[in-house]
């Protein structure tokens, strides 16, 4: 397969620079589990869209520190995009940012977290397994950051998955996957991230944080189920 990737993160902090871009991640990511698969990075919050996002197999659209509710004009032409890859049954994969925006274009609705930041590794209860989703346990593990959260659905979406109360994810029909999460970072990664955003998350989310991450994600298994999500939804 060869996917498009939606690059929405629009951190060029001398941080963002020392470590891999979102491309690089998500294309590890699905590499992980479909080592010839192909993937073609598209900045899109720099405006540079693909001229014909469906001579691709599917699209996943990355996360990003930019809130979906800015009203930019990038993520405006992306909402757009998230519209009409719906329409066409496209298939299609969000995390964190691209989670919340196509929550957003197909009706759902955000908010503020309750409890301010999440950070760190994240426990979450499967609400809904199709098929492809068997390897995921009842309670599976991600990394997280995020201060904003899917607060309604879209009409027709499926919740996939829920923690301490809060949707993380959901589903519409067999061509839509979404995590609130960040299946596409390393354990390096969130840790070097906890230690940059030291200060903004505070000194108890921060401590919290770092106790989380005495364990590890699920990432390998959720890397083969999300290889399988666009292996069902391109049939």
């Amino acid at each position: 397969m060869h996917l498009a990737v939606l690059m929405t993160n629009t951190d060029e902090s001398e941080f963002a620079q020392a470590h891999p871009k979102d491309g690089e991640k998500f294309t590890d990511l699905i590499q992980m589990a479909r080592p010839d698969w192909r993937t073609t990075v598209f900045s899109v919050k720099d405006g540079a869209f693909p001229q014909d996002l469906f001579a691709f197999d599917g699209a996943m659209i990355t996360g990003s520190p930019a809130s979906v509710r800015s009203g930019a004009s990038w993520i405006r032409q992306l909402l757009d995009l998230i519209r009409a890859t719906d329409t066409r049954q496209f298939p299609m994969f969000g995390a964190c940012f691209g989670h919340q925006a196509i929550a957003t274009a197909l009706g759902g609705a955000l908010d503020h977290n309750p409890s301010g930041w999440i950070h760190g590794l994240t426990r979450n209860s499967l609400l809904h397994r199709p098929e492809w989703a068997n390897d995921l346990t009842d309670e599976f593990k991600l990394y997280g950051s995020h201060c904003e959260c899917v607060s309604r659905l879209p009409q027709s979406a499926t919740a996939f998955s829920e923690s301490n109360g809060m949707n993380t994810g959901f589903l519409l029909g067999r061509h839509i996957l979404t995590t609130q999460h960040h299946p596409e970072m390393t354990h390096d990664f969130i840790l070097a991230l906890s230690e940059e955003m030291r200060g903004e998350l505070g000194p108890e989310t921060h401590a919290r944080a770092l106790d989380s991450l005495k364990e590890q994600s699920d990432q390998r298994v959720f890397s083969e189920c999300l290889a399988r999500f666009f292996e069902q939804a391109a049939r």
